[in-house]
């Protein structure tokens, strides 16, 4: 209604301050800050966002089991899931749009496999991601100092160490429990958890994709790995190279090396994510993508332009929705302002 339209815009101009001019100091500083050093510290930032919330989760759980308010138990795995989904969606809405929002050194892999990413930017990605993680996992460790170090002189009176599933490491990084020798079933776990997760992310990434838009995906994809976290925490899962590693050095600083040689573990919840990812993501690619329709939506074009499409599909002998109705769209019009030059 006219009434309340001009309510909102009344309201607006009373409460909203008018953005300021952009100066041309602003402009010249933003032109010389190098494209490399933004995406860097976008991938950083995105990774600290979905591992901080976490690992703070964690920490919560672990560590407020009995407390002085009474309260039984501040989290649970629930929580804990909730947290690093939520953290995903906010690092995608927050750096994305800066970096492209890979958070994850098997999506970048990915993307310079499949989708034509420069592998020159590669290794400043993956490093930046390992930061990222890195100092969410310093920060939590000094908001939680007081709290670890009577955890730790808790465990070390039991005679457990400082490095295993339930321990202070156990913070930071991922061990599994110690009936878990078997590294092949634990390697199995990783791999088709991040195989889920990948599918799913790819997925979202789809613009073909008519349940996906981009108001959605950041949710989407953070409920995946909150799900993944929900069904498999309890027996082991890393999901990210960067989420671990990264934390896992700073489990090393303040626990010391066993945090990677613990039960030989440390390889299958760093290494395991990146073939995981590229199987699934290779898997969506050979057998689900359809990039027909994402060339009919417009989201992309034929490597010969508009002839190399109509070849193609003169070639297979039939019509796919998405493509051959633009292209027969086209068609229609070019026909009738021939058919009207004609008259």
């Amino acid at each position: 209604e006219v009434g309340a339209t001009e309510a909102v815009q009344r309201h607006y101009s009373r409460n909203v301050v008018a953005s300021k001019p952009v100066s041309q100091r602003k402009l010249d500083f933003e032109h010389r800050r190098p494209r490399w050093l933004r995406e860097c510290m976008a991938e950083a930032t995105g990774v600290f966002y979905y591992v901080f919330p976490g690992i703070a989760a964690i920490a919560s759980f672990t560590l407020n089991t009995e407390n002085p308010i009474g309260v039984a138990a501040f989290g649970s795995l629930f929580q804990i899931g909730w947290a690093f989904a939520i953290g995903i969606a906010f690092a995608i809405i927050t750096c994305a749009p800066t970096s492209g929002g890979h958070f994850n050194p098997a999506i970048t892999i990915c993307f310079a496999i499949w989708q034509g990413f420069p592998w020159r930017k590669v290794p400043h990605y993956i490093f930046s991601q390992v930061f990222g993680a890195f100092i969410a996992g310093l920060l939590m460790v000094g908001m939680y100092w007081p709290e670890i170090q009577a955890f730790k002189e808790e465990s070390i009176a039991a005679g457990r160490g400082l490095v295993y599933n339930g321990g202070p490491a156990s913070l930071l990084c991922t061990f599994p429990n110690p009936t878990q020798t078997n590294l092949g079933y634990l390697f199995l776990t990783e791999f088709f958890v991040d195989s889920f997760i990948g599918i799913v992310i790819w997925a979202h990434l789809d613009p073909a994709n008519p349940f996906v838009s981009p108001v959605s995906a950041p949710f989407g994809i953070g409920l995946a790995y909150g799900a993944m976290v929900w069904g498999f925490a309890d027996i082991a899962i890393s999901t990210n190279l960067a989420r671990d590693l990264g934390t896992r050095i700073v489990a090393a600083i303040f626990f010391g090396g066993e945090s990677f040689s613990y039960l030989n573990y440390s390889w299958i919840a760093i290494l395991v994510n990146v073939p995981a990812t590229v199987f699934a993501t290779g898997y969506y690619e050979f057998l689900m993508r359809d990039s027909l329709s994402t060339i009919g939506k417009g989201h992309a074009v034929h490597e010969d332009g508009e002839e190399g499409l109509r070849r193609h599909i003169t070639n297979t002998g039939h019509i796919e929705t998405g493509a051959a109705n633009v292209l027969r769209n086209k068609q229609s019009s070019s026909d009738e302002y021939n058919l009207g030059k004609q008259e």
